[in-house]
């Protein structure tokens, strides 16, 4: 099954005094993978810049350097994307590898797959693998257990101990004051199970992307559309990297449209830069995802 979304994402900076020069790297292309392919892409950014550099990042993600040098009080995003997202076939989780066992190959693993899973086993920016956290997790994963159904009950768990309230935490919030709060938003719940995972020595990737803005019918409704959404990959040998949604309680299916992945949240965020000026600044981000109706042409403008 095949299902076509266009995403229309508008990221507005306003500044109390002029900017005389920014420069910022954008992460706000879709990436290609398995079970996606971006069939349209563009970005418009208001002022028009003087610089702009299409490259790919470190880690395969699509991203966008420019350099604004006009002076200008407001600074406008809007990337728009038609995106065909394939169902695959799910995962059966008692069929994967036993977690402890996973967590001893990883260590001496040194195929290219092993190396490139292995680089997200350690500490990042946002994310450091505490002992609390470890003690968390110990409860889903009993010696022997299938990797993917001990991460699918860690999942289940946050989700039922964490409550979302999008005025608990900020970007710069530590991951030890959401634990012990036990509230944040998607990017938390992420950062935390991917902690979780790394205390226990398995590899794990922080996801950016979007939500269907429209439920599937008789699904109920999904925290965290109409903006960017976060979850994580848990890396199982033989499988290959799965998706969880610790904020959903969900296994990632075809309503969840990839960006980006990275170590956290730092990687992959979709603006990151300096300015010169602006005083102070406010930021609105909208986002929309329509679902396209099966006889419109993907590429439909």
């Amino acid at each position: 099954m095949t299902l076509l979304y266009r995403v229309t994402h508008i990221t507005t900076y306003d500044y109390t005094e002029p900017v005389s020069l920014c420069q910022n790297l954008a992460h706000l292309a879709p990436r290609m993978a398995s079970g996606q392919t971006c069939l349209e892409t563009s970005l418009q950014i208001t002022p028009q810049p003087a610089v702009l550099v299409r490259q790919m990042d470190y880690f395969g993600n699509p991203a966008t350097f420019f350099a604004v040098q006009e002076s200008h009080r407001r600074l406008t995003l809007k990337a728009e994307h038609t995106i065909d997202v394939h169902t695959t076939p799910p995962v059966d989780p008692v069929q994967t590898l036993p977690w402890d066992e996973v967590r001893d190959e990883l260590r001496f693993d040194r195929s290219a797959e092993g190396l490139g899973a292995a680089e997200f086993l350690y500490n990042s920016r946002y994310i450091e693998a505490r002992p609390e956290f470890l003690d968390y997790a110990r409860p889903s994963f009993p010696a022997g257990r299938p990797i993917l159904e001990a991460a699918i009950d860690l999942t289940s768990r946050i989700h039922a101990d964490f409550d979302y309230d999008p005025q608990s935490t900020t970007v710069a919030t530590a991951i030890t004051d959401v634990y012990s709060q036990r509230s944040g938003v998607c990017q938390d719940f992420a950062h935390f199970q991917i902690a979780c995972l790394r205390a226990l020595g398995l590899a794990a990737r922080y996801v950016s992307g979007y939500l269907s803005t429209e439920p599937a019918k008789g699904a109920q409704p999904v925290v965290g559309a109409d903006a960017t959404h976060a979850w994580l990959s848990v890396y199982c040998p033989g499988t290959g990297w799965v998706d969880l949604d610790p904020t959903n309680d969900v296994v990632p299916g075809d309503g969840h449209i990839l960006l980006a992945w990275g170590r956290d949240y730092d990687d992959v965020s979709p603006v990151k830069g300096v300015v010169l000026g602006g005083g102070q600044h406010s930021v609105h981000v909208g986002v929309h995802v329509d679902r396209l109706p099966e006889h419109e042409p993907a590429g439909a403008a």
